[in-house]
């Protein structure tokens, strides 16, 4: 059943002087930057310190009110949560969830910039799985815990979805969070980070995007997920006459559609 938000969290922008903005949404944008404006008198927060903002604002939407699909078809349930679906598929099999989606945004930057050593994730078990090595053809063996040499070196795209893919079968939000650094200040919040509570059940989402109100230095972010079973990425609504952006003033829990996360969980990836 769709979670109803009380009637102050409609009011929330105008009880933290936030102004509302009636043309937030641009059905005919096709990225994150072009489909969502920021509210008035808020501008993008670029990071000058890594490209990853701008990779996540020009990523591929679908067109406007496209539905989210599972990995077998099926339509997304509940089908009201979210705002815009990215263009980013989401494979055959049930494995591309939650943290897996987290892991998949940060891969694709990496790898369109071609900085593969910096492609890395941690099995849940502790074992490092480095992308390097699999292009370079070690293949993982569960049974001995260990990789092997079995076949030949390749950087292609296919291949590096089969690893990404790899790793989805064996990483997770626990895995995940024990990667990860906190971020102490919420004000510090930028493109890339992590929400995220590790454990079964856990849950993970994306800060894709982030504006500022250079007067206020108030902030404001959006964030993106995929779910369980295997979905498409989407960008949440914040059942805010803001949606899809969420304030930084949402106090000691972040509320989402499907997941409450304490402010303490918001964490970075350390390089």
């Amino acid at each position: 059943m769709q979670k109803r938000w009380p009637f102050f969290v409609y009011l929330f922008p105008l009880c933290f002087g936030i102004p509302l903005q009636s043309q937030i949404i641009q059905i005919s944008g096709k990225t994150m930057e072009t489909r969502f404006a920021t509210p008035e008198g808020f501008f993008r927060d670029d990071d000058k310190t890594t490209s990853f903002d701008n990779f996540l604002r020009t990523l591929s939407l679908k067109p406007a009110n496209t539905k989210v699909l599972t990995y077998s078809g099926d339509v997304k349930q509940p089908d009201n949560v979210y705002d815009a679906v990215l263009d980013i598929d989401v494979g055959t099999k049930d494995l591309q969830q939650c943290a897996d989606a987290v892991m998949r945004l940060r891969a694709e930057y990496l790898y369109a910039n071609k900085l593969y050593d910096k492609i890395h994730f941690d099995f849940t078990n502790g074992k490092k799985a480095e992308y390097v090595k699999y292009a370079e053809g070690y293949r993982f063996v569960l049974k001995t815990n260990s990789w092997v040499k079995s076949a030949e070196k390749d950087y292609s795209y296919k291949t590096f979805r089969n690893y990404m893919n790899l790793v989805f079968n064996y990483a997770g939000s626990l895995s995940l969070s024990r990667e990860l650094r906190s971020v102490s200040n919420i004000n510090g919040i930028k493109p890339g980070d992590v929400f995220i509570k590790g454990g079964s059940p856990g849950h993970a989402v994306m800060v894709v995007d982030v504006a500022i109100d250079p007067k206020t230095k108030r902030k404001v972010f959006m964030i993106a997920q995929s779910y369980m079973p295997a979905q498409n990425i989407h960008i949440l609504k914040s059942y805010t006459n803001l949606s899809p952006w969420y304030s930084t003033d949402f106090g000691t829990q972040l509320k989402t559609p499907e997941w409450t996360f304490d402010k303490g969980q918001l964490m970075r990836f350390a390089d």
